[in-house]
């Protein structure tokens, strides 16, 4: 027996299938630090990848099945899954990647994005599986890329930095730190990684809650919060879910619309394909205060070429080339950015806790602009992204004002640009340890002379009882303020 659905009922369902995902998204991101301590980098993986399977045929099965509830329970699990890899993947690329490095392979995480993006516009267009029978083999191609990465990934290493840190397990992570160097010298990164563990021995198994509550790791969390919010409220998913429709309104036909949707897919690929040798380059914080400002530019644009559609023809490429030109720029900076600088920003301690917590605020509003988005549209019509305009602003002037530069930065390095005074104790005295951050990624401290250095006349720096403290601040940095 069919039942009739009323039209309001239609579109509420539409919005539940929509948003789920978002939903599955944030619930996967803030179990991303669980995962990771429990199962490993590589093992939250592996298993993340069986719930691609299952999601995948779900929502493949849903049309064949006449099951919405099918449909809605894969959309959730998707969701969950593609929560989870924005947790983990990035924290593992961080993990196995050389300092020199770092950042270009931090940015390969958001091409695989782009490129999946790509293909499911091209996959999506009606002539392919953008139809009645063809959307439920649409969503089933989730399971293929879960099926090559279940392949693909047992040949990969866990990450040495997991291996030794969180699971005491030093031969493990020289053999795994020999498979990803390809060289059997890695005395260097062991050494740096027990400097590491060493110097936050206070700050392993740290919970979500410990992380809101340690004074030393709120600015750098606020600055992962806020970087990721740059991303999600710059307008970007505005772009992405509303293309379309954007060009329609600028006066595109739906076919040319459509291709034009594809176009900005393309572009996002080959600018993140460019931004990844620049990424080493140029630096975190350079490329997004460049990203950020070049969104600002070309969301005015847009703006205007929504105003004045009906006065000139050439108007409507206008609106394409600045939609472009706000895809570059996204792609070269707040793009990648993100997700790489947040996994740098903490050391190994709180790094799985401060991953769940900024990529649940990513998930939440990605979530936010994809609901009132339309809403946005029916109240502001052509003046919608004025509000992205004045956001990217306050994010560029917090991204220069406090966004330290990570390029060619140890982990312990960049944790130790965000400490707070500390009180020490040397030999039995108590010395005061000033340290303070340095937004611009210039040095740690002021340059004292060895003389002015109060443990140096405790009877041999390098000889004190205090091992902690020799490894922590070698060299009289512990006396520079």
């Amino acid at each position: 027996m069919q039942e009739i659905i009323t039209e309001s009922f239609k579109e509420f369902l539409w919005s539940v299938t929509v948003s789920i995902f978002a939903i599955g998204g944030m619930v996967g991101g803030i179990s991303g630090g669980a995962v990771a301590n429990r199962c490993g980098r590589k093992g939250g993986l592996l298993l993340n990848n069986i719930l691609a399977i299952f999601g995948g045929a779900f929502m493949g099965l849903s049309k064949a099945s006449y099951s919405i509830e099918m449909l809605l329970i894969g959309r959730l699990i998707i969701g969950f899954n593609c929560g989870l890899n924005t947790a983990l993947v990035p924290m593992y690329l961080s993990e196995i990647s050389p300092v020199a490095l770092r950042g270009g392979l931090g940015t390969v995480n958001q091409l695989a994005v782009t490129v999946g993006l790509l293909l499911s516009q091209v996959f999506g267009v009606h002539f392919l599986l953008g139809t009645t029978r063809g959307w439920p083999y649409l969503l089933a191609i989730a399971i293929i890329p879960a099926i090559l990465q279940l392949c693909l990934l047992p040949l990969c290493p866990e990450s040495p930095r997991y291996l030794l840190i969180y699971k005491q397990e030093e031969s493990l992570a020289r053999e795994s730190l020999k498979r990803l160097r390809y060289s059997s010298n890695v005395e260097e990164d062991i050494d740096e990684m027990k400097a590491e563990e060493r110097a936050n021995q206070h700050e392993v198994r740290i919970t979500m809650m410990e992380l809101v509550q340690n004074k030393t790791l709120q600015l750098p969390l606020i600055i992962g919060i806020v970087m990721h919010l740059s991303q999600q409220l710059s307008g970007i998913n505005a772009v992405f879910y509303y293309s379309t429709g954007l060009f329609m309104s600028a006066g595109l036909s739906e076919e040319a619309s459509r291709y034009s949707t594809i176009g900005v897919g393309s572009v996002m690929v080959i600018m993140t394909l460019v931004s990844i040798p620049l990424m080493d380059r140029s630096g975190r914080r350079t490329l997004h205060l460049y990203g950020l400002g070049g969104m600002f530019i070309f969301s005015i644009f847009i703006t205007i070429s929504l105003l004045v559609k009906f006065l000139y023809h050439w108007v409507t490429y206008l609106s394409v080339v600045s939609t472009l030109g706000y895809v570059v720029f996204f792609a070269i900076g707040p793009g990648s950015i993100p997700w790489m600088i947040t996994a740098e920003l903490f050391s190994q301690g709180p790094r799985p806790a401060s991953m769940s917590l900024t990529v649940l605020v990513n998930w939440l509003a990605n979530f936010v602009v994809g609901l009132i988005f339309p809403m946005m549209q029916a109240c502001l019509n052509d003046y919608t992204f004025l509000p992205f305009t004045a956001l990217l602003a306050i994010f560029w002037t917090f991204t220069y004002k406090k966004v330290p530069e990570t390029k060619n930065k140890t982990f312990e390095e960049i944790s130790a640009l965000f400490r707070r005074d500390e009180i020490i104790s040397a030999n039995g005295m108590n010395i005061h340890v000033a340290r303070r951050y340095v937004p611009t990624g210039g040095p740690i401290a002021d340059e004292k002379s060895i003389e002015s250095c109060q443990l140096h006349h405790l009877h041999h720096c390098w000889e004190m009882d205090s091992k902690k403290i020799r490894d922590q601040t070698p060299n009289h940095l512990e006396d520079r303020a």
